[in-house]
């Protein structure tokens, strides 16, 4: 599409003439102007950096051997072949003026203003003799210039720029051979710019996985200012925040850029101008995080020499971890004498290979076979380090003279150049495409026919976008839309030799082409050469600990175990067990808790089973007495069928205690809920029938001699076994409602140490549920109690009065010190210790310490009840034969009383370890 002509574009047309003009005289003067001219039907043009940057307000400063030599003599090699090549282009001859940048984007400016000079012209159409310089001074005439057709170059990435916007104008073509900014491939801007080296969004991408696959997520950017650093530093931090945002598929922030990018620590830049102290400085701010080891480096070879200069003299020789650009690649220059600071240096290259046809040709080079490239001379006398005496300059006696029969290789080293290649490329890139154009637009024609002349450059632009060939090294060389050429790099690493860093050198050690390909085994590092030192703002967490991400840095993190009963659930978050679970010892995971139940051989029911069994025995003796002695008159004065009804109870109430320790089951708790309170119904229905008889007969005495109702034996029988009815019939409906069956309660021994949490294997019953059930017996206990303390004044010839007293109230005494402590310490953190956990947990079942105070109380009953009987029966019958078994059941009951409640005082001083320890 045509550009717009404005009224004003011959003049500024003109305008530009005469300013390059001017500009070039300028230079000319100063003694750094030239250029290579070769003569030819078609003129490609070639911007080289022969010179480095001036210093001191100089613009050129000294020859730069490889990168400006080098390149500007694989141009002239390029197009010798080209020109020798019958078959391309025929009868065509490429010519080319070739022209210095001196490193500086400015002065490559001026001088690419040549380029245009005949077009600006031409395109005049003799307006410009309209044009009257101010003051009458008359308009500077020169020699016709070249008409270039297209351009090689440049080489840094700021003079591309530079320069391509100038091109673009003009609709001249441009291809570099070295410039990789990824801005030149907005084709919107630099719509006539190619290359045939990648750009560094490619490098940028290749030195993402680099990092990524050595396992550094933390690293620092350094980068020189201008186009080249900046833009490739912004594609590696967008790179690797994408790469980031894919792997954790568009997970949050934080855990995308650790799980699959790279954070960055900071991102510094060189200024282009550096002062006195600025490199010691950058080194200063890269030690502010120092768990950034890992540097990207995107510079020239200037500031990378520097750089690596500081941080020697710094003293951090072997602790950053540099990954190059091609910019350093496999340079000797920037490390020379810095071998041990560049040590395990990770860089990179677009994929070359040494054109051994240009090898011959530059070594076959002599000041005789060379006077087309005018910077010959001067890169003669830098190569051979002599003097020539035609240079004009007089020799000192330090200073050998040449003598022109010096050959490069034998008298001075040689290596090919890196963008030898690229620029052969280049070359060919457009012969091909004006070849393809030529048999296009001049079919059978040899030569140039009038199609071609003048050349169009956007026409040629699409040839050159169209070209595929095989490249000097065999590669297909091509381009995008953009102009780009694909990405394909090598990579490598330096590595000492025999121990020595002085003595190393570069070894390749991968490849990048869309994906990296990277030999980690051949890496080496200082240290130890086979461990890949870390670039990571933390370390990983062990097992067991989350991650708690750094607010603002996402590649930092604070390492939190995971307490209680939680566990890792990812490296993230730490999540709860179950309720029927606890943690593994690691954290990672959670495992059934074990489950707990009391067994017959369990040397904590040895203590109640020992109570029931002596109970048991002494009720069984008790009763067998009371049935052998069935008829005496003391046995019938006592109430003989309440007292079978007693016993009978306070056998119950011993025998529950094997029901306790019995494993729950549906029958098993069924039969815990009839007999846990049916016994002690019992027996105090039977006490509460005999005391309330006792104190109707001695009240109704001392009203009247006739005798109370219901004193009778039958009578007495028929009131117990109705207050025992209620006891029963509240059961039967409690296990209508709610059939009885097992559970495991993995809350009653949840300790602070998952470690020792236990689930208890139990019957259905809650705390509460097991006080109801024994409600109606202490409300009659309650009652027999009143009844005790009003017949506290019967005679004392009454035997039975005072025994029934003194056993309730023992009996009240034990119950109100029991249930206090029983519910007072359910929620405590102390039940699960010492010996008071024995009197709590004598049982881990849902009768958990009852069958103790029980098994107590019934002690004291049979032996404040019975042991009066048992001594006067046996008194009366084997003349006191039965005072051992007073002595051996009745003081240790008491002293077992007693101490049942020492021990509940001190219950919460006294620590042992756990059920659950075993």
């Amino acid at each position: 599409m045509a550009r717009p002509r404005s009224t004003l574009e011959p003049l500024l047309l003109a305008l530009l003439s005469s300013l390059a003009v001017l500009l070039l005289a300028q230079a000319g003067a100063e003694g750094a102007a030239g250029s290579v001219r070769l003569a030819g039907g078609l003129t490609l043009g070639g911007l080289f950096p022969v010179h480095a940057r001036g210093a001191a307000g100089r613009v050129c400063g000294p020859l730069k051997k490889e990168q400006g030599v080098h390149r500007l003599e694989a141009m002239l090699y390029a197009l010798d072949r080209v020109n020798a090549d019958p078959e391309l282009l025929p009868g065509v001859r490429l010519g080319a003026r070739l022209l210095d940048t001196c490193s500086r984007d400015t002065y490559a400016l001026e001088q690419a203003l040549s380029f245009v000079q005949a077009l600006i012209r031409g395109r005049g159409n003799g307006d410009e003799a309209g044009v009257r310089c101010p003051g009458g001074v008359p308009q500077l005439r020169a020699a016709p210039p070249e008409r270039v057709v297209a351009v090689v170059g440049a080489s840094a990435s700021s003079v591309s720029i530079m320069v391509a916007n100038v091109l673009r104008l003009f609709a001249i073509p441009q291809i570099s051979y070295a410039s990789t900014a990824p801005e030149l491939s907005d084709s919107t801007r630099y719509d006539f710019f190619s290359r045939v080296v990648p750009p560094d969004s490619y490098q940028a991408q290749a030195m993402v996985d680099i990092v990524r696959a050595v396992g550094w997520n933390y690293v620092s950017t350094l980068a020189s200012e201008g186009n080249y650093g900046e833009s490739g530093v912004e594609a590696f931090i967008q790179i690797s925040r994408e790469a980031g945002e894919l792997g954790a598929g568009g997970s949050e922030a934080p855990r995308s850029l650790q799980r699959g990018g790279v954070c960055i620590a900071q991102s510094i830049k060189i200024p282009r101008e550096p002062k006195p102290g600025e490199f010691n400085k950058v080194i200063r701010r890269l030690m502010e995080t120092p768990n950034a080891r890992g540097i990207i480096i995107f510079a020239n070879e200037d500031d990378i020499r520097r750089v690596l200069e500081a941080a020697r003299l710094a003293n951090l020789t072997g602790h950053f971890l540099w990954v190059g650009s091609d910019s350093w690649g496999a340079k000797t220059a920037p490390i020379l004498n810095l071998e041990d600071v560049a040590m395990g240096a990770v860089t990179i290259l677009p994929k070359r290979a040494s054109i051994n046809g240009f090898d011959q040709y530059f070594m076959t080079r002599s000041l005789e076979n060379n006077r087309r490239n005018i910077w010959f001379a001067e890169f003669w006398e830098e190569n051979f380090n002599c003097k020539l005496t035609s240079s004009g300059a007089q020799s000192d006696d330090s200073t050998r003279k040449c003598t022109g029969e010096e050959r490069i290789g034998r008298d001075s080293a040689y290596k090919q150049e890196g963008k030898v290649q690229f620029v052969i490329d280049a070359v060919y890139a457009i012969a091909h495409a004006l070849h393809s154009m030529h048999q296009v637009l001049c079919p059978g024609h040899t030569g140039l026919c009038s199609a071609m002349e003048p050349t169009d450059g956007r026409t040629l632009l699409q040839y050159i976008r169209a070209v595929r060939f095989n490249g000097s090294a065999g590669t297909p060389v091509m381009f995008n839309e953009n102009g780009d050429a694909p990405g394909r790099y090598d990579i490598f690493q330096y590595q000492a030799a025999n121990g020595s860093a002085g003595s190393g050198g570069y070894q390749a050690v991968g490849q990048w082409a869309e994906t990296l390909r990277l030999d980690v085994e051949a890496l080496q590092w200082s240290g130890d050469p086979q461990e890949v030192p870390t670039s990571q703002c933390s370390l990983p967490c062990g097992p067991g600990e989350r991650k708690k991400m750094v607010k603002g840095v996402p590649c930092c993190w604070h390492c939190e175990a995971c307490d209680g009963y939680r566990f890792q659930a990812d490296e993230f978050t730490c999540e709860a067990c179950p309720g029927d679970m606890r943690p593994t010892r690691n954290r990672t995971g959670c495992r059934p808790t074990p489950v707990v139940s009391l067994t017959w051989a369990s040397p904590w029911a040895a203590p109640p089973l020992l109570l029931a069994i002596l109970g048991i025995t002494a009720t069984t003796v008790v009763v067998a007495t009371f049935v052998r002695h069935n008829n005496t008159p003391i046995v019938r004065a006592s109430g003989r069928e309440l007292s079978y009804m007693l016993l009978t109870g306070i056998f119950l109430i011993y025998a529950i205690t094997f029901l306790m320790v019995a494993k729950p089951g549906g029958a098993v708790c069924a039969a815990r809920r009839l007999f846990l309170g049916l016994g002690t119904t019992l027996s105090y229905s039977a006490l509460f029938t005999k005391t309330n008889r006792i104190y109707r007969i001695f009240e109704q005495g001392k009203r009247s001699v006739t005798p109370p109702p219901f004193i009778s034996p039958t009578s007495q029988l028929v009131i117990t076994f109705c207050l025992t009815s209620v006891q029963v019939v509240g059961v039967m409906a409690w296990l209508g409602a709610q059939p009885p069956h097992s559970v495991i309660d993995y809350e009653e021994q949840r300790t602070v140490d998952p470690e020792q949490a236990r689930g208890v294997l139990k019957c259905d019953m809650s705390d509460l549920s097991l006080i109801g059930c024994l409600g109606y017996s202490l409300l009659l206990m309650a009652t027999c109690t009143v009844y005790a303390i009003k017949a506290r004044g019967v005679p004392e010839t009454f035997n039975e009065a005072k025994p029934i007293g003194f056993t309730m109230y023992t009996t009240c005494i034990i119950w109100l010190a029991f249930v206090p402590i029983f519910f007072g310490t359910a929620q405590s953190a102390e039940k699960v210790t010492g010996v008071s956990r024995w009197f709590r947990y004598c049982l881990p079942t849902e009768g958990k310490g009852l069958s103790c105070p029980k098994s107590w109380a019934t002690h004291i009953k049979n032996g404040c009840l019975f042991d009066p009987f048992m001594y006067l029966n046996t008194c009366s019958l084997i003349c006191l034969s039965s005072l051992p078994l007073l002595v051996h059941l009745v003081i240790p009951l008491f002293l077992c009383s007693f101490m049942h409640l020492f021990i509940h005082a001190s219950y919460h001083r006294l620590t042992f370890y756990s059920i659950t320890s075993s």
